[in-house]
């Protein structure tokens, strides 16, 4: 390789790492502080978030385990919380277990 083409491929190498640094940090700090997350409901992917005002995310297309069968435990009646219509009990999975565990979502 000649000195120009190495020279060409370090510029693009540390331009690539520049331009990717700041996304990167974003994503970590946008995991750290994230209000909203894509996870796996009910077998489909859906993004959740843990207040009415933020916009859920856009999700990419993933394949997510079968969800196993059970019974919907019982919900004491409860009001929703303000910006949401309605709450149900909905399978999500836990990506440290990798299981999906109960939980109550609302919309």
């Amino acid at each position: 390789m000649g000195s120009k083409a190495r020279r060409a491929w370090r510029v693009t190498l540390l331009a690539a790492i520049y331009l990717g640094a700041p996304f990167s940090s974003v994503q970590f700090a946008s995991d750290a502080f994230a209000g909203c997350i894509c996870r796996c409901v009910n077998g489909a992917m859906q993004g959740i978030c843990s207040s009415s005002i933020d916009i859920p995310p856009i999700c990419a297309p993933t394949v997510c385990p079968i969800v196993p069968p059970s019974i919907t435990p019982i919900q004491p009646p409860t009001i929703p919380p303000i910006g949401t219509t309605s709450c149900a009990p909905v399978q999500v999975l836990n990506p440290r277990t990798n299981q999906y565990e109960w939980r109550r979502v609302c919309q």
